[in-house]
């Protein structure tokens, strides 16, 4: 065995070792993610109460994650969508299956950018430092341990592809590699438009490490052989991801212009929006290196003292030119502090304002370049000092063992909705938003004092915050107080006129008053706003039931499925009427055992009320010994679980089938008599 070939198998048993710290590190710091619960920030619109998602992965939802998914997410990311779907279809909803995904993304990108940087530098523990700091960083929890950011971890696997793609095609530059680093770029464009500032980024690897700007012969740098070039001929090899990249521009600004995401602009906008960017810029930077009070929701303070923007302005011009100035000795430098300068372009602020002022996870690929920049630059800083190596080494060990217990509770603060925001108002002050999503949280555990309490708060620091209006009047409607809950509907409904949901929350508590006129006005209105608001149709479904209009009713019901075809109420209520109805043109007792066991099956066959529909539509198809088992089943239930009344009637239907007699003879014989 000679020299060349003993130090390939020490590089490969070094490589081996630093890839299996970063597994069992990541593994270490985020694995309780797979236990955690979704939120409900964000993760309701993705997955929980998204049926598109929850439909599985067929044509429909293929279609719907190319088209009609932009108008939930105001982004185009078709792949992100799929993404969830899949995972929905693996795992349903048990969110810990979803968390898992994101996690093994995350740990993927960790060791992709490990080998990405090891080839491209052939220094091993340089690039392991980036990735490790990469995985470990407690700004990067937010990315992985929140669901609905699949977007980050997923675009960012691509972004990745892309990069290692690059490589190879810049050892032989020839076509069929060129198209394969279009390939990936279009795919992470397709999980989120934050990818167009690759093909930048391309340049600056260009620059370093890959070494082609450089003058002289070829270059091999670590075990990327790169040929001398122009910039010219550097720019114009990359026009078709340029050309990419403004086709992605313009398409997300149209998605979010359509969205409401984007404000109008004027002068006095500009300034606020150059003010926090440029303090935004530092504040990653301070988050960075002191990773303490991250939040998932930092407000928009408004106004900013312009002594904090003129400060952070002129640090970031220091130091631009500092680096400018010094690319030639530190290269590494330049690239990644505009690495981390340009990435943050899209999500600093300078075209959309919303209320927030940062948020974490716009920085998990910016920081890449400030990883750069500590993994090279440090051993400079220690040079001229005895075992060079194993002080590095050593350091980042001991920041490392830091940033790991920090990182492990960060994740903790994810485990569900009320640890969450409880820490996020921990951290933060005035934090409408927080203070709302607690409130919804509470609800959801009964506890709606507290959650009425929250959403006051809300109000008194936003008062024009609708859904905080929304949401005080669900609570108030908790608690039987009918008359507040129309006062906050219609304060809704004057901050934002075509609000969907508070039109039917409103139509719901007509109907509770027994205005059915208003009620069929408002839900009318929340079609004419959303014509595929499946809430909405079911209402008017059962308000025509109940008032007799059985083909009114059919029809309703019918819209229903067809905009969410797992709503369960709606597969209920129509199974119910077609195995049921006086009227013969309107049953159908086929039809009616296809939505009824359609119904049982989304249960799991385990509610007494869907099995009582089951059991009726057995009968009326006259599959009388299958009613018979399946009226027993839901009467065994009924027993158990109550209500007391549902197992009397129950009672009385199997015997009725027994006799091998429908339903709709119960209803006769109540007529007749």
């Amino acid at each position: 065995m000679n020299n060349t070939d003993k130090h390939r198998i020490f590089n490969i048993r070094y490589d081996f070792l630093v890839c299996l710290f970063l597994v069992v590190t990541t593994l270490a710091a985020y694995w309780q993610v797979t236990n955690h619960e979704f939120i409900n920030y964000d993760d309701d619109i993705y997955i929980t109460q998204n049926y598109h998602v929850q439909a599985g992965l067929n044509l429909e939802s293929t279609i719907w994650s190319f088209t009609s998914g932009t108008m939930i997410s105001n982004y185009w990311h078709p792949l992100t969508w799929l993404s969830h779907i899949l995972d929905f279809k693996l795992y349903g909803m048990n969110a810990g299956g979803h968390h898992m995904t994101s996690l093994l993304l995350h740990i993927t990108n960790t060791l992709l950018l490990f080998f990405i940087f090891r080839r491209m530098t052939g220094n091993i523990w340089q690039s392991g430092c980036v990735a490790a700091l990469f995985a470990l960083h407690p700004l990067h929890v937010e990315s992985v341990a929140w669901v609905a950011e699949r977007k980050d971890v997923l675009s960012t696997f691509f972004w990745l592809l892309t990069m290692l793609a690059y490589c190879r095609y810049v050892e032989k530059p020839v076509l069929i590699r060129y198209f394969m680093v279009m390939f990936f770029f279009v795919l992470g464009l397709m999980s989120k438009p934050m990818l167009v500032t690759l093909p930048f980024v391309l340049l600056l690897m260009d620059y370093w490490p890959l070494g082609r700007l450089q003058l002289g012969q070829s270059i091999k740098t670590g075990n990327v052989k790169t040929q001398k070039t122009s910039a010219l001929h550097l720019v114009g090899e990359k026009i078709p991801l340029f050309l990419l990249t403004a086709v992605a521009s313009v398409a997300a600004y149209i998605t979010q212009q359509k969205g409401g995401a984007l404000t109008s602009m004027d002068l006095t906008l500009f300034k606020i929006q150059i003010a926090n960017a440029l303090i935004s810029y530092v504040s990653y930077i301070g988050k960075m290196i002191w990773p303490s009070q991250l939040a998932v929701f930092y407000p928009h303070p408004g106004t900013l003292p312009i002594w904090e923007s003129i400060v952070a302005g002129l640090l970031l011009i220091f130091t631009t030119v500092f680096i400018i100035s010094a690319r030639r000795r530190f290269p590494y430098l330049f690239v990644g502090w505009f690495w981390y300068i340009g990435t943050l372009v899209p999500v600093i602020g300078l075209v959309k304002v919303g209320s927030f002022a940062m948020a974490d996870r716009y920085t998990y690929v910016p920081l890449i370049g400030l990883f750069i920049v500590i993994a090279w630059f440090v051993p400079e800083l220690v040079a001229r000092r005895t075992h060079k190596k194993i002080l590095f080494v050593t350091s980042a060990i001991i920041y490392l063992s830091i940033l790991m217990p920090v990182t492990y509770k960060q994740v903790r603060y994810w485990e569900n909705s009320t640890a969450l925001f409880t820490h996020t108002l921990n951290v933060t002050a005035n934090n409408h938003i927080a203070h709302a999503k607690l409130g919804e949280a509470l609800a959801e555990q009964n506890r709606t004092v507290e959650a009425i309490r929250h959403y006051s708060e809300a109000l008194r620091i936003e008062p024009d915050y609708v859904h905080a209006h929304l949401n005080m009047g669900v609570a108030q409607a908790s608690l039987g107080n009918s008359e507040n809950a129309v006062y906050y509907y219609k304060k809704a409904l004057q901050k934002k006129p075509n609000y969907a949901k508070a039109h039917n929350n409103l139509g719901n508590e007509m109907a509770r008053q027994g205005n059915f006129e208003a009620a069929v006005y408002h839900y009318n209105e929340v079609l004419k706003i959303n014509p595929n608001y499946a809430g909405a149709h079911y209402n008017l479904g059962k308000i025509a039931g109940n008032q007799g209009k059985i083909e009114d009713a059919i029809i309703y019901y019918k819209k229903t499925l067809q905009v969410n075809p797992n709503m369960t109420e709606a597969l209920y209520n129509l199974s119910w009427i077609t195995a049921t109805a006086q009227d013969d043109k309107f049953r159908n007792g086929i039809e009616a055992t296809k939505l009824a066991e359609k119904l049982c099956k989304l249960q799991d066959y385990s509610q007494p009320l869907s099995l009582d529909a089951l059991a009726a539509a057995y009968a009326e198809a006259g599959r009388f010994k299958e009613a018979v088992l399946t009226a027993q089943k839901a009467l065994n239930l009924a027993l158990l679980s109550g209500p007391e009344e549902l197992a009397l009637g129950l009672q009385k239907r199997l015997k009725l089938y027994q006799a091998k007699r429908p339903f709709r003879q119960i209803l006769r014989r109540k007529n007749e008599s």
